[in-house]
């Protein structure tokens, strides 16, 4: 059954774009946080695409989220009230595939004393999630493009086909294109998965967010474990802003949560940290034309230079201006071209 936000599969009040944004629409929305303008385009597609029934593709490294985007998609949608179901893709033998996804009628093979539901029936009216799904072999592909193309399956023993109503969303952390050059993914199923393509950007492009990021965490963890949340030095958030974050998200949670656990202490400083010191660090880039390398260098100067002005300031833009020897303006210009907003570098006063 339709929300009745959605007339005839359309959302009716795009328009609300900032309630939206600030997660009082959806709380999966509202789970994917932060301020910086990659979060922002992110979720401004979201909505744009959950109302309709096509097929979106996730792109991202490990640990940025892609579930959780591929569940924001679904509670927006008209199939909010139906089932999400998540597959993961890498998790499933190929000999068990068939199995999992379209399940067995009774006397299909030797163990199978009863009939077997599969993942996509119980996906039906709602939102099957691929999770992974590079990791599928050519003959489990082909299998799934008839799903696709027919919105129709057979159970393994059963001659009859099952009609099936659910969408498909999928997520790789290898780029799908380049896997169909490879030859270890289909050209055919690419193209009808890849109406949408989304692209989860990783921490280290989005450091502007880490600093709201690690606040919610130590929130929600402190709680959680029933301890009270600690505050993190100048220098600490520093340090957390600087490292690279090869996990991305789940890393960053995973070590708040580790921080949370050993720590008793209330203000924690960088010997607190999940990651060592000396992984504070720039990774050595290949060799590279001058102008990409000196952007490359300016851009990481400009960024390194404006998160340590507004640690030292508190988050205070007319402060960190004088500091620099800018102006107000010119400084909220950088700010805007690296995504970083001040107000994420905001200090109670007893740790400034």
């Amino acid at each position: 059954m339709n929300s009745p936000r959605f007339a005839g599969g359309i959302m009716s009040d795009l328009g609300c774009e900032s309630a939206v944004l600030q997660g009082q629409e959806s709380p999966a929305l509202g789970r994917i946080l932060g301020e910086s303008e990659a979060i922002r385009s992110l979720r401004r597609t979201i909505i744009q695409v959950a109302p309709f029934k096509v097929c979106v593709v996730m792109a991202g490294e490990t640990g940025t989220g892609k579930e959780l985007a591929a569940r924001a998609i679904h509670y927006l949608s008209p199939r909010a009230t139906k089932p999400f179901v998540p597959v993961n893709c890498g998790a499933i033998p190929d000999s068990l595939f068939e199995n999992e996804l379209f399940g067995h009628v009774r006397g299909a093979f030797t163990d199978a004393h009863t009939a077997q539901t599969g993942l996509v029936a119980q996906a039906d009216g709602g939102t099957l999630f691929l999770d992974e799904i590079g990791a599928l072999s050519l003959p489990s592909q082909a299998k799934l493009l008839r799903l696709l193309q027919e919105e129709q399956y057979k159970r393994l023993g059963d001659s009859k086909p099952q009609n099936v109503n659910t969408r498909v969303l999928a997520a790789s952390n290898t780029p799908l294109h380049t896997l169909v050059q490879r030859g270890l993914f289909r050209e055919d199923l690419f193209y009808r998965l890849n109406v949408i393509p989304l692209s989860v950007p990783p921490l280290r492009e989005r450091i502007g967010d880490i600093p709201l990021l690690v606040r919610h965490f130590l929130l929600e963890y402190s709680s959680q474990y029933g301890k009270l949340a600690p505050e993190l030095t100048k220098r600490a958030m520093q340090a957390m802003i600087s490292y690279e974050w090869p996990g991305n998200i789940r890393e960053l949670q995973n070590g708040i949560k580790r921080m949370i656990i050993m720590s008793n202490d209330f203000v924690l400083d960088v010997e607190s940290l999940p990651f060592p010191h000396n992984a504070i660090c720039a990774k050595a880039s290949p060799v590279e034309q001058f102008d990409a390398a000196r952007k490359r260098v300016i851009d990481a100067f400009e960024r390194a230079y404006l998160q340590t002005l507004l640690v030292e300031s508190g988050g205070n833009v007319v402060q960190a201006a004088q500091r620099a020897g800018k102006s107000r303006t010119a400084l909220w210009n950088i700010l805007k071209r690296h995504s970083i907003s001040p107000k994420q570098f905001c200090y109670p006063h007893h740790l400034r």
